[in-house]
């Protein structure tokens, strides 16, 4: 069964270079402005997955939020004296920066299309809230206002993404997805 072999690697090459032709052809050239830059919108590739990408980090945000600091708050596993308390602080501080660094990525993905970052662009502010968060519930620092904070803005991302035709579900990321 020699035969079949050159062939196939000839379809998959000719495959390959078609699809790097027509990937540097819908790049196209320069669109005529003087600095050539990008438009504020940003590139087909970027606006074709932005919807996308928020959706997928603004769940695992929420996932991360939902699983491992509002839920063991509410069970009081934060409390002074409870049953694994340094072990939930520690995933929770870890919960914290990891969401924040999603919540981050999922604004930046909203700016590739138009509608989305619309909706987003108000909720900047309170994602920067967020950033010492991750340290506080790490330390245990953490009051109920603060979990709460971090609750509403989860939900507040989630509304601005529904409204923009991308609806997000939260996606609990493994314990090694924390750890970064």
């Amino acid at each position: 069964m020699p035969g079949p072999v050159p062939i196939r690697r000839g379809v998959v090459a000719l495959f390959l270079s078609c699809a790097l032709l027509l990937t540097t052809a819908a790049c196209g050239g320069d669109d005529g402005s003087a600095s050539g830059s990008a438009s504020p919108s940003g590139t087909v590739e970027q606006q074709r997955l932005a919807k996308t990408r928020f959706v997928a980090n603004a769940g695992l945000a929420a996932g991360a939020t939902y699983q491992w600091i509002v839920k063991p708050y509410r069970e009081g596993k934060f409390k002074k004296g409870a049953d694994g308390q340094k072990f939930a602080l520690v995933k929770a501080g870890l919960a914290g920066a990891f969401a924040y660094n999603r919540l981050k990525a999922a604004v930046n993905n909203a700016k590739g299309d138009e509608l989305l970052s619309k909706a987003v662009a108000p909720l900047t502010a309170g994602i920067d809230k967020l950033k010492d968060l991750g340290t506080k519930l790490r330390k245990g620092e953490a009051s109920e206002a603060d979990v709460g904070a971090f609750e509403d803005v989860i939900n507040d991302v989630k509304d601005a993404g529904r409204s923009a035709g991308a609806v997000v579900t939260d996606k609990v990321p493994s314990t090694s997805q924390l750890g970064g």
